[in-house]
């Protein structure tokens, strides 16, 4: 299962639910558009502490 697929499910459980996308692709289309996947942030590896820190603050404010 891929993490689209997961996130779907998760939804269905818990639709207040807050996802990053993380992966080593960068030009994956759900990066470029991760809200549409239902993510509210995507990251791309390699990251470090710091970008990991503010995406998830990020991703914890815009609610």
């Amino acid at each position: 299962m891929g993490g689209v697929e997961a996130l779907r499910k998760l939804l269905e459980i818990d639709p207040e639910i807050r996802a990053i996308i993380a992966t080593g692709y960068s030009f994956d289309p759900v990066v470029e558009n991760y809200r549409a996947y239902g993510f509210c942030a995507a990251m791309t590896k390699p990251f470090g502490m710091d970008e990991l820190s503010k995406t998830v603050k990020k991703a914890l404010e815009d609610r």
